[in-house]
Protein backbone atom coordinates (compact mmCIF):
# COMPACT_ATOMS: atom_id res chain seq x y z
CA UNK A 1 0.00 0.00 0.00
CA UNK A 2 1.55 3.61 -1.15
CA UNK A 3 1.23 6.55 1.30
CA UNK A 4 -1.00 8.23 -0.56
CA UNK A 5 -3.71 5.22 -0.01
CA UNK A 6 -3.05 5.20 3.51
CA UNK A 7 -4.27 8.84 3.63
CA UNK A 8 -7.53 8.08 1.95
CA UNK A 9 -10.39 8.80 4.21
CA UNK A 10 -8.05 10.07 7.25
CA UNK A 11 -9.55 14.00 6.67
CA UNK A 12 -13.67 12.38 6.00
CA UNK A 13 -12.87 10.02 9.16
CA UNK A 14 -11.67 13.16 11.49
CA UNK A 15 -14.09 15.78 10.58
CA UNK A 16 -16.61 13.04 11.29
CA UNK A 17 -15.20 12.40 14.76
CA UNK A 18 -15.32 16.63 15.25
CA UNK A 19 -18.63 17.11 13.96
CA UNK A 20 -20.54 13.69 15.12
CA UNK A 21 -22.56 13.26 12.00
CA UNK A 22 -21.44 12.84 8.45
CA UNK A 23 -23.77 15.81 7.29
CA UNK A 24 -22.09 18.53 9.19
CA UNK A 25 -18.77 16.84 8.40
CA UNK A 26 -19.65 17.05 4.68
CA UNK A 27 -20.71 20.63 5.16
CA UNK A 28 -16.90 21.78 6.64
CA UNK A 29 -15.22 19.53 4.11
CA UNK A 30 -17.49 20.68 1.18
CA UNK A 31 -18.40 17.61 0.09
CA UNK A 32 -21.86 15.35 -0.44
CA UNK A 33 -22.90 13.57 2.91
CA UNK A 34 -22.62 10.46 0.91
CA UNK A 35 -18.96 10.96 -0.49
CA UNK A 36 -17.90 11.23 3.47
CA UNK A 37 -19.67 8.23 4.49
CA UNK A 38 -18.39 6.41 1.86
CA UNK A 39 -14.91 7.10 2.51
CA UNK A 40 -15.14 6.32 6.13
CA UNK A 41 -16.68 3.00 4.67
CA UNK A 42 -13.60 2.52 3.09
CA UNK A 43 -11.52 2.90 5.44
CA UNK A 44 -13.00 1.14 7.99
CA UNK A 45 -12.80 -2.06 5.31
CA UNK A 46 -8.95 -1.31 4.73
CA UNK A 47 -8.60 -1.42 8.09
CA UNK A 48 -10.97 -4.40 9.34
CA UNK A 49 -12.10 -2.38 12.38
CA UNK A 50 -15.32 -0.62 12.51
CA UNK A 51 -14.69 2.88 13.56
CA UNK A 52 -18.06 4.23 14.81
CA UNK A 53 -21.48 2.88 15.59
CA UNK A 54 -23.63 3.95 13.53
CA UNK A 55 -27.40 4.05 14.49
CA UNK A 56 -30.65 5.79 13.22
CA UNK A 57 -30.42 8.47 15.82
CA UNK A 58 -26.33 8.97 16.54
CA UNK A 59 -22.98 8.30 15.32
CA UNK A 60 -20.69 7.21 18.02
CA UNK A 61 -16.79 6.60 18.16
CA UNK A 62 -15.66 3.69 19.10
CA UNK A 63 -12.92 2.76 21.62
CA UNK A 64 -10.73 1.51 18.50
CA UNK A 65 -12.19 5.08 16.50
CA UNK A 66 -10.25 6.93 19.50
CA UNK A 67 -7.40 5.72 19.47
CA UNK A 68 -7.20 5.94 15.94
CA UNK A 69 -8.40 9.50 15.88
CA UNK A 70 -5.59 10.55 18.15
CA UNK A 71 -3.29 9.42 15.71
CA UNK A 72 -4.69 10.90 12.83
CA UNK A 73 -5.20 14.31 14.10
CA UNK A 74 -1.28 14.09 15.24
CA UNK A 75 -0.25 13.23 11.46
CA UNK A 76 -2.79 16.05 10.10
CA UNK A 77 -1.37 18.25 12.36
CA UNK A 78 2.24 17.44 11.52
CA UNK A 79 1.67 17.62 7.65
CA UNK A 80 0.15 21.03 8.40
CA UNK A 81 3.02 22.34 10.19
CA UNK A 82 5.14 20.96 7.67
CA UNK A 83 3.28 22.81 4.80
CA UNK A 84 4.20 25.74 7.39
CA UNK A 85 7.69 25.79 7.31
CA UNK A 86 8.01 24.95 3.79
CA UNK A 87 5.37 27.77 2.92
CA UNK A 88 7.91 30.36 4.93
CA UNK A 89 11.31 28.93 4.18
CA UNK A 90 10.54 30.35 0.88
CA UNK A 91 11.19 33.93 1.94
CA UNK A 92 12.54 32.92 5.52
CA UNK A 93 16.15 32.01 6.38
CA UNK A 94 14.74 28.80 9.16
CA UNK A 95 15.74 25.41 10.56
CA UNK A 96 18.79 24.03 11.47
CA UNK A 97 21.76 25.27 9.80
CA UNK A 98 25.25 23.17 9.82
CA UNK A 99 28.42 25.11 9.35
CA UNK A 100 31.97 24.52 9.82
CA UNK A 101 35.31 25.95 9.63
CA UNK A 102 38.67 25.79 10.88
CA UNK A 103 38.96 26.69 14.20
CA UNK A 104 41.25 29.99 14.34
CA UNK A 105 39.70 31.27 11.17
CA UNK A 106 35.91 30.11 11.93
CA UNK A 107 36.10 32.12 15.90
CA UNK A 108 37.87 35.08 14.17
CA UNK A 109 35.80 35.62 11.00
CA UNK A 110 33.00 33.22 10.09
CA UNK A 111 31.64 33.35 13.77
CA UNK A 112 31.07 37.29 13.91
CA UNK A 113 28.63 36.91 10.74
CA UNK A 114 26.69 33.97 12.00
CA UNK A 115 25.93 35.56 15.53
CA UNK A 116 24.73 38.38 13.68
CA UNK A 117 23.02 36.50 11.03
CA UNK A 118 21.38 34.50 13.55
CA UNK A 119 20.51 37.23 15.55
CA UNK A 120 18.02 39.32 12.36
CA UNK A 121 16.50 35.36 11.68
CA UNK A 122 15.07 34.07 14.85
CA UNK A 123 14.02 30.93 13.47
CA UNK A 124 17.11 29.86 12.30
CA UNK A 125 18.82 27.00 14.40
CA UNK A 126 22.80 27.24 13.94
CA UNK A 127 24.68 24.19 14.67
CA UNK A 128 28.52 25.64 14.25
CA UNK A 129 31.72 23.41 14.67
CA UNK A 130 35.26 24.84 14.92
CA UNK A 131 37.78 22.42 14.13
CA UNK A 132 40.42 21.82 12.29
CA UNK A 133 40.43 18.40 11.76
CA UNK A 134 39.12 16.78 8.58
CA UNK A 135 35.26 16.86 8.01
CA UNK A 136 32.90 15.07 5.70
CA UNK A 137 30.23 16.93 4.70
CA UNK A 138 28.08 14.51 3.41
CA UNK A 139 28.91 11.54 6.30
CA UNK A 140 28.33 14.53 9.63
CA UNK A 141 25.40 16.91 7.66
CA UNK A 142 27.15 20.00 7.00
CA UNK A 143 25.10 22.42 4.93
CA UNK A 144 28.06 24.60 4.19
CA UNK A 145 31.67 24.51 5.23
CA UNK A 146 35.07 27.10 5.15
CA UNK A 147 37.85 25.48 4.24
CA UNK A 148 41.65 26.41 3.99
CA UNK A 149 43.17 24.65 1.71
CA UNK A 150 41.90 21.76 -0.53
CA UNK A 151 41.78 20.16 -3.83
CA UNK A 152 42.07 21.78 -6.87
CA UNK A 153 39.55 19.66 -8.24
CA UNK A 154 36.03 19.56 -5.71
CA UNK A 155 34.45 16.24 -6.40
CA UNK A 156 30.87 16.55 -8.21
CA UNK A 157 29.19 15.79 -5.32
CA UNK A 158 30.35 18.76 -3.73
CA UNK A 159 29.65 22.71 -4.51
CA UNK A 160 32.03 25.47 -4.00
CA UNK A 161 33.10 29.02 -4.16
CA UNK A 162 36.79 30.62 -4.66
CA UNK A 163 37.55 32.96 -2.01
CA UNK A 164 40.98 34.37 -3.05
CA UNK A 165 44.15 33.20 -1.37
CA UNK A 166 45.52 34.04 2.01
CA UNK A 167 48.36 36.80 1.67
CA UNK A 168 51.21 35.99 4.11
CA UNK A 169 52.99 38.99 5.41
CA UNK A 170 56.14 39.21 7.85
CA UNK A 171 55.11 41.03 11.35
CA UNK A 172 56.99 41.07 14.47
CA UNK A 173 55.88 43.48 17.43
CA UNK A 174 57.66 46.97 18.30
CA UNK A 175 59.59 45.68 21.17
CA UNK A 176 61.20 42.89 19.38
CA UNK A 177 62.31 45.63 16.45
CA UNK A 178 63.20 48.53 18.92
CA UNK A 179 65.59 45.70 20.99
CA UNK A 180 66.53 43.38 17.61
CA UNK A 181 66.28 46.39 14.64
CA UNK A 182 64.07 46.02 11.68
CA UNK A 183 65.57 44.02 9.08
CA UNK A 184 66.30 46.32 5.70
CA UNK A 185 66.36 43.19 3.40
CA UNK A 186 65.43 39.58 2.97
CA UNK A 187 69.25 38.42 3.79
CA UNK A 188 68.98 40.56 7.01
CA UNK A 189 65.29 38.90 7.70
CA UNK A 190 66.13 35.23 7.67
CA UNK A 191 68.80 36.08 10.74
CA UNK A 192 66.48 36.91 12.97
CA UNK A 193 64.36 34.71 15.35
CA UNK A 194 61.56 32.96 14.09
CA UNK A 195 57.77 32.23 15.81
CA UNK A 196 57.18 28.98 13.64
CA UNK A 197 53.72 27.04 13.11
CA UNK A 198 54.27 23.50 13.75
CA UNK A 199 52.22 20.30 13.88
CA UNK A 200 52.25 17.29 16.70
CA UNK A 201 54.64 15.28 14.59
CA UNK A 202 57.42 17.99 15.04
CA UNK A 203 57.47 19.35 11.57
CA UNK A 204 57.50 22.98 10.92
CA UNK A 205 56.28 25.12 8.44
CA UNK A 206 58.65 27.12 6.12
CA UNK A 207 58.67 30.76 5.68
CA UNK A 208 57.60 32.02 1.61
CA UNK A 209 60.26 34.11 0.42
CA UNK A 210 59.28 36.37 -2.08
CA UNK A 211 62.29 37.58 -4.26
CA UNK A 212 62.52 39.81 -7.52
CA UNK A 213 60.42 38.61 -10.68
CA UNK A 214 57.89 37.63 -8.29
CA UNK A 215 59.67 34.02 -7.35
CA UNK A 216 58.82 32.26 -4.42
CA UNK A 217 61.16 29.97 -2.57
CA UNK A 218 60.96 27.86 0.79
CA UNK A 219 63.24 29.12 3.76
CA UNK A 220 63.32 26.73 6.50
CA UNK A 221 63.85 28.08 9.78
CA UNK A 222 65.56 27.80 13.26
CA UNK A 223 62.59 28.84 15.27
CA UNK A 224 63.45 30.22 18.84
CA UNK A 225 59.32 28.82 19.42
CA UNK A 226 56.96 26.52 17.60
CA UNK A 227 53.47 26.82 18.16
CA UNK A 228 50.29 24.76 16.69
CA UNK A 229 47.69 27.24 16.89
CA UNK A 230 46.90 30.93 14.84
CA UNK A 231 46.05 32.97 17.49
CA UNK A 232 48.72 31.38 19.90
CA UNK A 233 51.53 32.13 17.82
CA UNK A 234 50.15 35.97 17.38
CA UNK A 235 50.49 35.98 20.78
CA UNK A 236 53.83 34.67 21.17
CA UNK A 237 54.83 37.36 18.32
CA UNK A 238 53.27 39.90 20.15
CA UNK A 239 55.09 38.85 23.13
CA UNK A 240 58.25 39.72 21.49
CA UNK A 241 59.66 36.51 20.64
CA UNK A 242 60.50 36.94 17.00
CA UNK A 243 59.31 37.56 13.55
CA UNK A 244 56.41 35.44 11.69
CA UNK A 245 55.44 35.29 8.69
CA UNK A 246 50.97 35.06 9.11
CA UNK A 247 47.93 35.79 7.08
CA UNK A 248 46.40 39.33 6.77
CA UNK A 249 43.18 37.72 8.24
CA UNK A 250 44.94 36.69 11.31
CA UNK A 251 46.75 40.03 12.17
CA UNK A 252 45.68 43.04 10.64
CA UNK A 253 43.28 44.04 13.62
CA UNK A 254 46.79 43.72 15.50
CA UNK A 255 48.63 46.22 13.20
CA UNK A 256 45.62 48.71 12.81
CA UNK A 257 45.75 48.68 16.77
CA UNK A 258 49.82 49.05 16.51
CA UNK A 259 50.25 45.96 18.47
CA UNK A 260 52.02 44.21 15.42
CA UNK A 261 54.31 45.89 12.75
CA UNK A 262 54.38 44.39 9.04
CA UNK A 263 57.73 44.05 7.74
CA UNK A 264 59.13 44.14 4.22
CA UNK A 265 55.53 44.25 2.69
CA UNK A 266 56.76 44.30 -1.44
CA UNK A 267 57.91 40.30 -0.07
CA UNK A 268 54.42 39.40 0.95
CA UNK A 269 53.17 36.02 -0.45
CA UNK A 270 49.93 34.53 -1.49
CA UNK A 271 49.00 31.07 0.44
CA UNK A 272 46.86 28.76 0.78
CA UNK A 273 42.94 28.88 -1.02
CA UNK A 274 40.33 29.37 1.02
CA UNK A 275 36.79 27.82 -0.51
CA UNK A 276 33.32 27.56 0.61
CA UNK A 277 32.02 24.56 0.43
CA UNK A 278 28.40 23.03 0.22
CA UNK A 279 26.57 19.29 -0.52
CA UNK A 280 25.76 19.75 -4.37
CA UNK A 281 21.79 20.85 -3.84
CA UNK A 282 21.82 22.03 -0.32
CA UNK A 283 21.91 26.07 -2.00
CA UNK A 284 18.34 25.64 -3.07
CA UNK A 285 17.49 25.57 0.59
CA UNK A 286 16.72 29.53 1.31
CA UNK A 287 18.89 29.16 4.61
CA UNK A 288 22.06 27.93 2.59
CA UNK A 289 21.24 30.15 -0.03
CA UNK A 290 21.40 33.32 2.30
CA UNK A 291 24.75 32.53 4.24
CA UNK A 292 26.62 31.59 1.34
CA UNK A 293 25.81 34.85 -0.11
CA UNK A 294 26.28 36.38 3.23
CA UNK A 295 29.94 34.62 3.72
CA UNK A 296 31.15 34.94 -0.39
CA UNK A 297 30.72 38.85 0.17
CA UNK A 298 31.99 39.13 3.60
CA UNK A 299 34.97 36.98 3.11
CA UNK A 300 36.03 37.15 -0.11
CA UNK A 301 39.87 38.31 -0.79
CA UNK A 302 40.71 40.63 -3.40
Amino acid sequence: MTPSERLKGIEAFVATADAGSFTTAAERLHLTGSAVSKGVARLEQRLGTRLFERTTRRLKITDAGAAFYRTCVRVLKDLEEAEAVLAAQRSEPMGRLRLDAPATFGRLRVLPLLLNFAQQHSHLRPHVSLTDRFVDLLDEGIDIAVRIGGPDNWPVSVGHHFLGRERLIFCAAPSYLATKGTPADLDALVQHDAVLYGKADGTTSSWLITRGAGMVEQCAMEPRIVVGNGEAQVAAVKAGFGIAQLATWLVNDEIERGELVSILPNSAADGLPLNLVWPIGRQLLPKVDAMLKLLSGALSIH
